[in-house]
Formats: structure tokens, C-alpha cells, sequence
């Protein structure tokens, strides 16, 4: 592994910085709008209020000696954490352990008659079926009579660009859609994205995607790997989705269900883009994978060894979305001319990056992107969203064959 230089973990201390807006602005009105969202119970509004204390005012509290994860927590950091405040930890870990809370107050774990329910429901299915939603499958209409390798360019972009329908994001961003006009890459591997799959023979190599959003984010990632399979780039494809309902919009079981039916409901090309995954999901080229480790708070680099070899079989994982980004290269304060490659070297397999910049996070800019983008915003354009990347690090010969 390359010797890179390591850099500052990310924390939520630091008043005016973004991860500390997260902490104290952002998850105070997660509370406020999931409380609206279902007719909860008295005690669930009492938890509710502790939660919302605890998060901005209070410490870390260890989880109920009967909590079907405690184990898993404590294994992840929990115990270290005790009594810490939410602002003093690692912000990867004190945003997860949000999400693991408020499942808790809601009764999401049960027992009981709120068992089960994801708190975000309404507002995924909001989105799906929105007017913006059936706008965008209308579209594929336009794009069914278009060469493969077209299609295939295209709908890689429409799966990069759907992560900016985040609706956790967008809780703390509606000033921000007047800066939706102009968005750009800040790097570009998409050339090389393919050279892992053109180097198996057709119908031959899996595909990881670990999808980051459900709705309108899910649906082009779920037509890019129809594509795929339907155009024998691929003949699998494994779908990591989230084990329960995390960071507001994170996709589920259930979510990759109802976009699935989203899809073959529509009509047109976006039907029969449906009905292929279905068949799809029923024959086993696509299968899902729930791992309990899609919802940890830790980087990758610490992921287990079930997990490490599953990535390791893959022709290629493509990773989506801001927080796993921050998973795959670390959630640390990088130099953004850091090379991607480099923070990536323990990854198993070729991996590609996938991504709208919704945090601080970045690596495997060039100086004088990095100085363009700094002269025109400032840090803005880290966390505005309109800004994207597509980053591939795949050693070996695929890339090399490919003279980059």
C-alpha cells in the first residue's frame, strides 16, 4: 500500500463548520419532521424529546442491555464513546449512531405495534412518485433507439447525477436549489469505469453497486444495472442496500421493491426496463445484500472478511453517494490533490466512485481544479451538491490496456 500521509479525522466541534451545522441544525429537524410525519404514541414522542436533547446538549449513552446490536455497537466504538459528547466524536460515527437512536425512539426494533415501519416512508414515496419522477422515465423512451454504448454512457450519468436527489440533504439545502444551475464534474474516470467489465467475457463478470438513496436516486441506478445485464456487459449483479432505514433516504429492501414497481407501473421503455429486473431479481442475476456492516460507522477499510472477499470476486464495485464515499477513502480532512488511488489501495477489487459532493471530504483532484474551484466559491463547492465526481481505481492490466 502506498505510504500516504494520514489526515485530520472529521468532527462536529468546530461551530461553522458543516459537520457541526449537521449535528445541531440538521438531525434537529430530522426529529421535527419524522415526528410529523406518523401519528406516534405518547412515548415515542417522549423519546423523541430525549433524543433531540441528547443529540445537540447531551452525552452518548450506551444502548439497552437487551438491544439485539449491542454487541455490534460496542464492537464499533460504542463503549470508547460512553459519555462523550455527540460534537467530540468522529462525525461519521455520531451521524450513524443518530440514525441507530432514532430508529430506537420511533419503535422501529420493536417489540411492538411500530415495529418495522421506517420512518422515512413518506417522504421516499413522495419523491418516487413525483411529477419529476415520471418525468425522467419518460425520457427513456427517447433513449431505447440510441447505441448500447450510448445508453450505457448515459444512464451512468443519470445514476451520478440522481444522488442529488438526497432528501436528507435537501432538509438543510432548500435555499440552495437557485445554485442547481451549472453542475459540473470535478473529475472524469468514466472511460476507465468500463475497462474492468470489457475484460471478462460478455455476460460474464459481477457487478457490486452499494446504492446510497432510495427514490429518485435508486431508479437510474437500478436502470444502469438493467442495461448492463440486458446488454451482456454484465451476468450478475449484486445490489448492497441498507439492513433498516438510514440517513433519511438510504435504500432498503423495501425501497429497491418499490422502485422496482415504480419502474414496471410507468409504462414505455421504463416498464420493460422493469420487468427485467424483476426477472432479474427472480432468476438471481441480481441478487441484494443487506450486511450489517452497510450501516456501521467506520470506513471500509475496516470492513469484515466475508464482506473484503465479496468485493474481492466482484469484476468491479461501484460505490454511490457522499457517505459512502467518505466510507471508501476514509472520512478525514484530505488534501484534495490526495490521490484517489492511494486512499483506496486497500480496497479488494476495481472500485469506482460514484458521487455529488455533499461534505468536505475529497480526494484525486488535480492543483488547478482544485484551485479554479476554490477561486470561484471558496469551500462551497464541497457540500452545494452541484458538483460531481466519477473516480475509478482498478490495478492491474484493464488499465493499463487502455494507455491511461
Amino acid at each position: 500500500m502506498p505510504d500516504t500521509p494520514s489526515a485530520p479525522l472529521l468532527l462536529g466541534n468546530q461551530p461553522g463548520s458543516f459537520p457541526h451545522s449537521v449535528l445541531a441544525e440538521r438531525h434537529p429537524a430530522i426529529i421535527k419532521q419524522v415526528r410529523e410525519a406518523f401519528p406516534y404514541e405518547p412515548a415515542q414522542h417522549r423519546a423523541l424529546d430525549e433524543l433531540l436533547v441528547s443529540c445537540t446538549e447531551g452525552e452518548i449513552e450506551p444502548l439497552p442491555a437487551d438491544a439485539h446490536d449491542r454487541d455490534l455497537w460496542e464492537a464499533w466504538g460504542l463503549r470508547e464513546y460512553t459519555g462523550r459528547s455527540w460534537f467530540d466524536v468522529p462525525w461519521l460515527w455520531s451521524e450513524s449512531w443518530f440514525y441507530r437512536r432514532l430508529l430506537q425512539a420511533v419503535g422501529y426494533f420493536g417489540p411492538g405495534p411500530w415495529q418495522g415501519i421506517d420512518p422515512f416512508r413518506p417522504f421516499k414515496l413522495a419523491e418516487l412518485d413525483s411529477a419529476e419522477t415520471g418525468e425522467e422515465l419518460a425520457a427513456l423512451d427517447d433513449l431505447a433507439g440510441r447505441p448500447a454504448a450510448e445508453q450505457a454512457q448515459a444512464l451512468l450519468h443519470g445514476s451520478l447525477w440522481g444522488n442529488r436527489a438526497d432528501l436528507g440533504f435537501r432538509l438543510s439545502a432548500e435555499g440552495a436549489r437557485a445554485a442547481d444551475a451549472a453542475p459540473g464534474l470535478v473529475a472524469d474516470d468514466s472511460d476507465r469505469l468500463w475497462s474492468p467489465l470489457d475484460a471478462t467475457g460478455p455476460g460474464t463478470g459481477t457487478l457490486c453497486l452499494v446504492a446510497d438513496n432510495a427514490g429518485r436516486e435508486l431508479v437510474p441506478d437500478l436502470l444502469l444495472v438493467a442495461h448492463l445485464l440486458e446488454s451482456g456487459r454484465i451476468g450478475r449483479a449484486v445490489l448492497h442496500v441498507k439492513p433498516y432505514p438510514y440517513y433519511v433516504s438510504d435504500a432498503t429492501t423495501a425501497d429497491v421493491v418499490d422502485a422496482v414497481r415504480r419502474l414496471t407501473g410507468a409504462g414505455g421503455a421504463a416498464a420493460a426496463y422493469g420487468r427485467q429486473l424483476w426477472s432479474a431479481l427472480s432468476d438471481g442475476r441480481l441478487t441484494l445484500r443487506a450486511h450489517a456492516f452497510s450501516s456501521a460507522p467506520l470506513p471500509y477499510e475496516e470492513m469484515p472478511g466475508d464482506l473484503r472477499a465479496e468485493f474481492a470476486s466482484a469484476t468491479l464495485t461501484i460505490v454511490k453517494g457522499d457517505l459512502n464515499y467518505r466510507r471508501l477513502v476514509g472520512d478525514r480532512l484530505w488534501a484534495p490533490t490526495t490521490p484517489f488511488a492511494d486512499v483506496t489501495a486497500y480496497f479488494p477489487g476495481p472500485v469506482a466512485a460514484l458521487r455529488t459532493l455533499k461534505s468536505d471530504v475529497i480526494t484525486g483532484l488535480d492543483a488547478q481544479t482544485e484551485a479554479a474551484l476554490v477561486a470561484a466559491e471558496d469551500q462551497r463547492w464541497r457540500t452545494g451538491g452541484t458538483h460531481a465526481l466519477i473516480q475509478v481505481r482498478a490495478p492491474g492490466r484493464t488499465i493499463e490496456s487502455k494507455g491511461s
